[in-house]
């Protein structure tokens, strides 16, 4: 059977537009993993395999980041790492063997966002649990748990307070929001829309981008000779989350987006 060519590929599990979605490409998926992606294509499109089942996969490499992210010390940081980045290759994976297959379902476009919400979870509680120091020779401070929690919870609630704008149109039988309903109607609030899109703060707690922080923080904690910087994080991580999840909020409100 015919194994395609990446070039024969591309134009296909690559249409126009793909890598130059406002919110639905990664950065990491166009500086890279689009490409690494192509390749593992080429050995799938010819299987039985399906693009939900590759999906439930990814959303499996997203949740074992956080035992991945228990084993102490950096060699911890690192599989939580490499978990992580197997979720976003399978996150592209499954979309371009959809596309090459033409095997489109709504379960799909519905099992792609558990598995975004449970992989940002997974690696925000991972961090807390990690601060919490569960294997050290001392006390369990479940403060720090509790604050990688309330991180992973700020992170599914963006997620869901974006996704819940797309509830509230079609019960109100309104088409689909366009971006440009996404700008708030006052200028002040669209300054600071603007400001925080600027900073990317916000995107420190999505698992993606948080791996890689804690991975920074395992290393200056093996410098450092404890735990200082990954319960810095985790204070930090919770303290965004919780600002990002209002801020988010009344950026909607203050947008077109249900009207």
């Amino acid at each position: 059977m015919h194994k395609p060519s990446v070039a024969e590929l591309r134009p296909v599990v690559h249409p126009a537009g793909v890598k130059d979605r406002r919110s639905g490409e990664h950065w990491m998926g166009r500086l890279y993993m689009r490409e690494i992606s192509l390749r593992v294509d080429r050995h799938l499109v010819n299987t039985r395999v399906t693009p939900n089942q590759l999906t439930y996969l990814m959303t499996v490499a997203g949740v074992l980041a956080l035992p991945a992210l228990l084993v102490p010390g950096i060699w911890g940081a690192v599989l939580g790492v490499v978990m992580v980045q197997l979720y976003l290759l399978l996150d592209c994976v499954d979309g371009e063997i959809a596309r090459w297959k033409k095997q489109y379902s709504n379960s799909g476009v519905y099992l792609d966002r558990v598995g975004a919400y449970l992989c940002d979870a997974a690696v925000l509680t991972g961090l807390g649990l990690r601060a919490a120091d569960l294997w050290g020779s001392g006390r369990i401070d479940w403060l720090w748990a509790f604050l990688g929690t309330l991180a992973a919870l700020g992170a599914v609630l963006i997620k869901a307070e974006t996704d819940l704008v797309g509830v509230a149109r079609h019960q109100a039988g309104l088409p689909p929001v366009k971006e440009s309903a996404a700008e708030p109607r006052s200028s002040k609030v669209a300054l600071a829309r603007k400001a925080a899109a600027a900073l990317k703060f916000h995107r420190l707690i999505l698992g993606i981008e948080a791996s890689l922080l804690i991975l920074v923080l395992a290393i200056a904690d093996a410098a450092h000779g404890d735990l200082f910087f990954t319960r810095l994080g985790t204070a930090v991580l919770a303290g965004i989350a919780l600002l990002q999840t209002v801020l988010h909020l009344v950026s909607i409100l203050a947008s077109s987006r249900l009207k």
